[in-house]
């Protein structure tokens, strides 16, 4: 398992081809065969879990294939008093035809979920835990900014504000808390907790 910090890419991708997590990790553990079993957003930091044998791998994918892990993360945003917490926010989601790298929600049968409560609140913000049901890309992001309240720091939504190269002065207030899943290899029960945190709520006040 993986504690993986802002702005670095699991896996390398565009311009980033040496500076990502799975190339740190090989070089540190000199694992050849080590792989992701799941990925988290650039923008996104906390946990990753990580297979080191090929013959293995699939077990442990099949576990995120068919949403036996139970995923927490933690963001911080907007906090609004008319919209009631604890909530299932389903919807929609597909790609953005004019901008591959966004999703956005459209009407039809829902293929997203996500369970969400509010941890504390503090001034106009609030600490959330989001436990995605599904896994689509930039899930969360786009659920709490469909609700009007996009996660602090999101270059993406509710519109594209990509920070200056090299700018890590505002990073996306979303972290991969845990993940608990039955080990598929040895029956235990698997529990992680990530050793990072996100910026306290009374920064963005004032």
């Amino acid at each position: 398992m993986a504690d993986k910090p802002h702005f670095l890419p699991v896996v390398p991708t565009g311009r980033f081809l040496q500076h990502t997590l799975l190339v740190r990790l090989k070089r540190e553990t000199g694992l050849r065969e080590l792989s992701p079993v799941h990925r988290i957003d650039r923008d996104t930091a906390g946990l990753v879990l990580f297979s080191t044998q090929r013959a293995t791998r699939g077990a442990y994918q099949a576990l995120f294939r068919d949403r036996t892990v139970t995923k927490a993360y933690e963001a911080v945003a907007p906090f609004r008093s008319d919209i009631t917490f604890p909530r299932e926010h389903q919807s929609r989601m597909q790609e953005c035809p004019e901008q591959f790298f966004r999703m956005q929600e459209v009407p039809g049968l829902p293929n997203s979920q996500t369970h969400m409560e509010i941890i504390e609140t503090q001034g106009g913000f609030a600490r959330y835990l989001l436990k995605p049901i599904t896994g689509k890309r930039h899930q969360l992001r786009v659920h709490m900014t469909s609700l009007g309240l996009p996660l602090v720091g999101d270059r993406f939504y509710p519109v594209v504000n990509d920070a200056p190269e090299g700018d890590w002065s505002n990073p996306l207030q979303l972290l991969a808390r845990s993940l608990e899943f039955d080990d598929p290899v040895t029956g235990e029960l698997r529990q992680f907790e990530s050793l990072r945190s996100l910026r306290p709520l009374g920064d963005f006040i004032g």
